[in-house]
Order: structure tokens, then C-alpha cells, then sequence
């Protein structure tokens, strides 16, 4: 037995994004919705790697090292700033 959560269907805007630094490139595709706390959902194209991110998110280099699975820290360093600014300033809603 189970009990069920949520079965929403929504329709959302996606962007995808890429860039290529001196050391790697990178694709995303950046999933838009009101359904996750109004975070947007972060996957990554390559390895199908996800999270869900928002600007707050990008100070926290460790999470988004292990989210990832980014072994250089210059890495995520320059994926911080791209997405410091490509991600929108939302609020974090409360959704229970």
C-alpha cells in the first residue's frame, strides 16, 4: 500500500543552456515550474544529473560538486557563476 502524494500535470517552460570553459562543456536544460517550492529543475543533459536549484543554491559549492559530479572545484566554480546569472531570482514558495 501506498498513499499518493501528488499526480499533477503541469505545463512549463524549459531552457536549455550550454557553455564550454577552458576545461569542460556543459549542457542543461533548465525545467521551470510552480510544482517544487517554484525552484527550477536542473538537468544535466550529459549525465542525467539533476537537482533542484535556485540562487541561494549556487553559494553552496560542495552540493553542487557532489549534485554534479564535478571533480575539479574550478569547475563549479564557473558553474556557479554561469548560473548566478541564466537562473531567475524566485522565491522559494511553501508547498505542504
Amino acid at each position: 500500500m501506498f498513499d499518493r502524494l501528488y499526480d499533477v500535470t503541469e505545463r512549463v517552460s524549459v531552457n536549455f543552456m550550454g557553455y564550454v570553459s577552458e576545461r569542460s562543456r556543459f549542457d542543461f536544460a533548465v525545467i521551470y515550474t510552480d510544482h517544487f517550492f517554484g525552484k527550477p529543475l536542473v538537468v544535466c543533459m550529459q549525465t542525467g544529473r539533476s537537482s533542484l536549484l535556485s540562487l541561494e543554491d549556487m553559494h553552496h559549492l560542495d552540493y553542487l560538486q557532489n549534485v554534479f559530479q564535478i571533480k575539479d572545484r574550478r569547475e563549479v566554480e564557473e558553474l556557479s557563476l554561469f548560473f548566478l546569472q541564466r537562473l531567475p531570482n524566485v522565491s522559494v514558495k511553501e508547498q505542504y
